[in-house]
């Protein structure tokens, strides 16, 4: 799948829901960081009795939060929530929101979470907002319109080789599990080195910052990672043809790099990635 330009979107008030994926993001954030101060009394679930997938009572709060918010100004829209499932995923516009990314790293005290907000036009990426409150940042992107943190635009990095920065990785879902270690020992091989931080969007987010050089996860959801898309493919880079398969509602292997490594990095996780890479 190839994403050479910059879709029009046309009929669509794009800056009405820009505006309110950046002020939802923002509050959603400020309610979870009120949730966060109080962590040690949430009640945490552990989905599928999976150790490492967990929710709590902040997760289902600010989804419903995000979702009546988006439902009162946008009741046309489409929605897909981590929590609460999904509605009218027909309608030209779709939601695809993650309260928490990074709840495990919530709920035992650890800065690297965030809530993401994204939105999919006509199923192609089209904006998000990342809001990190622990860090002041919110990051966010609208597609033909730039990306940012803040006031500040991102900027993909220039690193041409692995060895010129640090790459995220994830695995704990089973679909690629068994990839996972010969791909970090050929990264580690080749000079690399990289960072697990617990939030999908966020490190999606710091691609597009330049922060790290790329992030792959070998089974990663559509709302871990919709709205950083956006901003990856604003700010230059690459991302692997996520979306096929019904990538949207099962997830897929995932890879979003700065164009200098893309192709090295690709190579290093090997064929079963995918197709040829979405080019923003």
């Amino acid at each position: 799948m190839q994403l050479a330009h910059t879709p029009s979107f046309d009929g669509i008030d794009l800056d009405s829901r820009y505006q309110a994926a950046r002020r939802i993001a923002r509050a959603a954030a400020e309610q979870g960081m009120a949730f966060y101060r109080q962590r040690n009394e949430l009640v945490v679930e552990h989905k599928g009795g999976n150790r490492q997938d967990v929710v709590s009572l902040a997760d289902k709060t600010l989804e419903n939060f995000i979702r009546a918010e988006l439902a009162a100004a946008f009741p046309q829209d489409g929605f897909l929530g981590e929590e609460s499932g999904s509605a009218d995923l027909d309608a030209r516009c779709v939601w695809v929101i993650d309260p928490i990314d990074g709840t495990a790293c919530f709920v035992n005290g650890l800065h690297s979470w965030c809530v993401s907000v994204g939105l999919m036009i006509d199923g192609e990426p089209a904006l998000g907002a990342i809001a990190d409150p622990n860090h002041d940042e919110l990051f966010h992107g609208c597609r033909g319109r730039g990306a940012y943190v803040n006031d500040t635009p991102l900027a993909i990095s220039a690193a041409t080789h692995v060895r010129d920065g640090v790459m995220g990785v994830g695995t704990f879902h089973e679909p690629g599990k068994r990839h996972f270690i010969p791909f970090l020992e050929r990264l580690l091989g080749a000079g690399g080195m990289f960072v697990r931080n617990g939030s999908g969007a966020l490190m999606t987010a710091y691609v597009a910052a330049g922060r790290l050089i790329a992030y792959h996860e070998t089974h990663l959801k559509s709302w871990d990672c919709l709205a950083g898309v956006v901003l990856v493919l604003e700010a230059g880079g690459r991302l692997n043809d996520f979306f096929r398969d019904d990538g949207l509602l099962k997830g897929n292997p995932y890879l979003v790099a700065a164009p200098g490594v893309y192709d090295q990095i690709a190579e290093m996780i090997g064929p079963w990635l995918d197709a040829p890479a979405m080019n923003g």
